[in-house]
């Protein structure tokens, strides 16, 4: 018998700000976190804007020798998970730690540390690298820092599957628990990729906004003049717990875990399959996982990246899946605020879905301002809505084809 899942905690470092309701309410009021870069010199760059986090101090959430030991998505996801930890009141001490773990991704992982420890490999030679330059640099440290930082000695592990790592992660977890493998698990992504290397890559690839002489407007999801994404950094974190052992300590309950889906496109390395099947299957199979009907699902946090091929396969995709109801539900992207974190992405979106839940409030997508025919759902546009939500779906798309969807519901005991 599968068990049933809940979430009890939410941890958030990003651009709208650390912590979950100044994220939330800085969301809900249609803020943009999008600003010139400041992180190294963007002159010479196409792009030159970027959603950075810019509150955020390590030393509030790691000690400081650590701190020089660890590349700032460990800074991130520590302090995310130190933040859903106390969120869900949570006391370590208290837990059978042997059936406690955690399930946090990274995109992309230590390339700060990467390019910074290439620099003193070519200007000093090999012996005056880093001795923490690996354990600094692979992705699996998110989860590791975390297992450490609470003593959790169940479930450690990760998943790197581009922009879709945090929905993975989350859905990971969320099956861990069922089977009955743990009965708590952090979840969530963390990302930091504001590096000149990282960023002149995706550059090269053409896919992020240049509208750099409008920060605040650039990410336009499903807009008709959208011009691409624009970068995001911070970590969103989850506490999951089984519901017995929530109802046992007797843990405040945001909601309920109900269905999780996952395909791949099979189809090219970076651009989505114009049928949008692979978005089709892993959207549908998360319906089929939570048992519900389309009719239930009031909300879609939808993966809204704002690039041209994106946004017109994602709507397609969920008009075919959701029939008519498709235009009575409600759709919005949060990109157009956050940017995209890659892989912390589904971290703060599966948040966002939580908060709307509690608050009967969907998030808008900011800077819609001409409709485009290939995009005709409701995309909350440029203002919050209020309205109970009883159901949200979660969507993530990565490179490589990678897709994972996850539905989280009202609980109800």
């Amino acid at each position: 018998m599968k068990q049933r899942v809940v979430i009890t905690g939410l941890g958030v470092v990003s651009p709208l700000g650390t912590g979950k309701e100044r994220f939330w309410s800085n969301l809900c009021a249609g803020k943009s976190g999008v600003a010139r870069v400041t992180r190294f010199d963007i002159s010479q760059y196409p792009t030159q804007i970027g959603a950075e986090v810019r509150d955020f101090n390590p030393l509030d959430f790691v000690d400081k020798k650590e701190v020089r030991r660890m590349d700032r998505f460990g800074h991130f996801a520590v302090a995310a998970g130190r933040l859903a930890f106390a969120d869900a009141g949570l006391d370590p001490e208290k837990l059978d730690k042997d059936r406690s773990g955690v399930s946090v991704g990274s995109g992309i992982g230590g390339i700060e540390t990467l390019e910074e420890q290439m620099k003193v490999l070519l200007e000093k030679g090999p012996r005056r690298v880093s001795p923490f330059f690996i354990p600094m640099l692979i992705a699996n440290m998110a989860s590791g820092y975390i297992s450490i930082e609470f003593g959790l000695r169940g479930v450690n592990t990760t998943l790197v599957t581009a922009c879709a790592t945090g929905t993975h992660s989350i859905g990971e977890a969320f099956r861990v628990i069922q089977r009955g493998d743990a009965d708590l698990m952090v979840a969530g992504g963390s990302e930091a990729a504001f590096t000149p290397m990282a960023f002149a890559g995706f550059c090269a690839m053409r896919a992020m906004s240049t509208r750099n002489d409008e920060p605040e407007r650039a990410s336009r999801p499903f807009d008709r003049d959208r011009d691409g994404f624009v970068m995001g950094e911070g970590a969103g974190v989850v506490i999951l717990e089984s519901l017995e052992h929530a109802i046992r300590r007797d843990a405040v309950i945001y909601a309920e875990m109900a269905g999780y889906g996952t395909s791949s496109d099979a189809y090219h390395i970076t651009a989505p399959d114009p049928d949008g099947r692979g978005a089709r299957n892993c959207m549908a199979r998360a319906l089929a996982d939570a048992g519900c009907a389309v009719e239930e699902v009031d909300y879609i946090n939808a993966h809204g990246t704002s690039t041209d091929l994106n946004d017109k396969t994602e709507t397609a995709a969920i008009r075919e899946v959701f029939g008519e109801h498709a235009y009575r539900l409600v759709v919005s992207s949060t990109k157009s605020m956050t940017g995209h974190l890659l892989g912390a992405a589904g971290g703060i979106e599966a948040v966002a879905c939580i908060l709307a839940i509690r608050d009967g409030i969907i998030p808008p997508t900011i800077n819609y301002e001409n409709p485009d025919p290939d995009c005709d759902l409701n995309y909350a546009p440029n203002r919050a809505l209020q309205r109970p939500v009883k159901m949200a779906l979660s969507n993530s798309f990565g490179f490589g084809g990678t897709n994972a969807s996850v539905i989280i519901k009202k609980f109800e005991g």
